[in-house]
């Protein structure tokens, strides 16, 4: 596994539970407005990576203080070694998050297999139209799809989400994006944060053109 980063403790990013947060290393999207472009590159500068025993010896002792990982990235399941990673995981009575793009229905397919995942989150960026201007690269719409069906008939907890990126999407495209969630599924906003995005010209302040007001915003926050 090739561990980018790891957060010791979030109350957000795993619904309902108190949870370490593990980023993978690489992704193969080039969302220029991502939050987390450190993480892109499977190769980063040396000596950057955390070793994998060293997050395992963290989650041993936080036992009974966590309850919950959440695997995010990058795009975890580039990661060769996933399955096994979260098979480690489990073993530990840990809950399992996973947060994906949806490129690899395949490995989503074998990780709900063995009952590895207890939540997913899906992002869907765009209306599959703008989705190679959103993420930089020519878009896999029939492997989206797949995981967009494969993940709302699982039986787990899941939801969809979009993050609202200023001029990229307007609310018309927010719309579309909307119907195109599976029916009984949750879809959630989620608000730009530019202050790391990939490409410089999205680093602005939170007032900035970028991002949605709190008046625009707040009306697609209901799911």
């Amino acid at each position: 596994m090739r561990i980018g980063g790891l957060n010791p403790f979030s109350l957000s990013d795993f619904p309902g539970h108190v949870a370490a947060v593990v980023f993978t290393q690489g992704c193969n999207f080039r969302c220029p407005y991502c939050h987390n472009g450190s993480l892109i590159p499977m190769d980063p500068a040396t000596g950057t990576l955390i070793p994998m025993e060293e997050v395992f010896r963290f989650l041993d002792m936080r036992r009974g203080q966590l309850n919950g990982v959440a695997v995010s990235g990058g795009e975890p399941t580039l990661q060769p070694d996933i399955s096994s990673f979260l098979h480690r995981i489990r073993l530990m009575d840990y809950r399992i998050k996973l947060d994906t793009n949806g490129s690899r229905p395949e490995v989503l397919a074998g990780l709900l297999e063995e009952v590895l995942v207890d939540f997913i989150a899906m992002d869907i960026k765009a209306p599959f139209g703008l989705y190679d201007r959103l993420t930089g690269v020519l878009a896999p719409v029939e492997q989206l799809e797949k995981s967009m069906a494969l993940i709302a008939q699982s039986g787990i907890d899941h939801e969809f989400r979009t993050t609202v990126v200023k001029p990229l999407l307007s609310e018309e495209d927010l719309q579309a994006i909307r119907s195109m969630v599976p029916q009984g599924s949750r879809h959630r906003l989620q608000e730009f944060r530019p202050e790391n995005a990939l490409d410089p010209v999205f680093r602005v302040a939170a007032s900035d053109h970028h991002r949605f007001s709190f008046n625009e915003f707040q009306p697609w926050t209901v799911t």
